[in-house]
């Protein structure tokens, strides 16, 4: 894998809900595999920001972020036409062979974007997709029509039940299904690994400072002692982790 410094043109960037945005980006996306992600600069601010790729193809980045901090405030009020410097494609993404004929793919919250370019290349290798989606309340979906309209089937939980499943995603899981791709707060990757029945891949949230491996700033424990987040992940395989 190449990682270069690429200049993207912003085509949209608008918002989904209250804090989640979606930006469209021209620009060259060779390379770019599903569970990976790139480095924002952002103008006026020393460190780049870490935002997973939810789409890439035909030369056009789709990146879908959350509002929480100064450096993705500052990324929503980008107009049309802004240039950005990013660093990419980073980390491991996912191993698509693993998947078998009915993967399932399990999201929350910002943890969702990851999962659509999954799911839209599992889907074009004719497997039977299966997805379920968690948000603290009905107000925070999004991408649910996205990934029906590739053909998956979609189930929605909700922490207080005001739409979908009163639950988690692991309140939901199909009694039957091949394999698992998952990404989310740790303490959901955690139930998840909890609770499916199958090996499965996991894409870990954690706060990067580099992006590539140099600061070790973002490691977690695995069965082969701390791996990096940025590195050697973000995509882990199940029974590799330790919590």
């Amino acid at each position: 894998m190449t990682i270069h410094d690429s200049r993207f043109t912003i085509l949209t960037n608008r918002p989904m809900t209250a804090a989640v945005w979606e930006m469209t980006l021209a620009g060259d996306v060779t390379g770019v595999r599903p569970g990976q992600f790139v480095n924002v600069r952002l103008p006026g601010l020393y460190l780049r920001r870490p935002i997973s790729v939810c789409d890439a193809g035909n030369g056009v980045l789709t990146l879908v972020y959350k509002t929480v901090g100064t450096g993705t405030d500052l990324m929503a009020t980008l107009p049309k036409g802004a240039v950005l410097d990013l660093l990419l494609p980073l980390g491991n993404g996912y191993d698509l062979t693993a998947a078998g004929e009915s993967p399932l793919l399990l999201g929350g919250g910002v943890g969702v974007p990851p999962l659509y370019l999954t799911a839209k290349q599992l889907r074009a290798a004719g497997k039977d997709v299966s997805v379920v989606l968690g948000f603290n309340t009905k107000d925070e979906i999004f991408y649910e029509d996205r990934f029906r309209a590739l053909g998956c089937r979609v189930t929605v939980t909700t922490a207080d039940g005001s739409g979908g499943i009163k639950g988690f995603v692991t309140d939901a899981l199909p009694d039957a299904y091949s394999y698992f791709y998952a990404c989310g707060p740790l303490p959901m990757l955690k139930a998840v690994c909890g609770s499916t029945h199958t090996s499965g891949q996991l894409s870990l949230e954690e706060r990067m400072g580099c992006g590539f491996g140099a600061c070790m700033g973002c490691t977690h424990k695995t069965t082969a002692g701390y791996k990096r987040v940025c590195k050697e992940g973000p995509v882990f395989i199940k029974e590799e982790l330790l919590w």
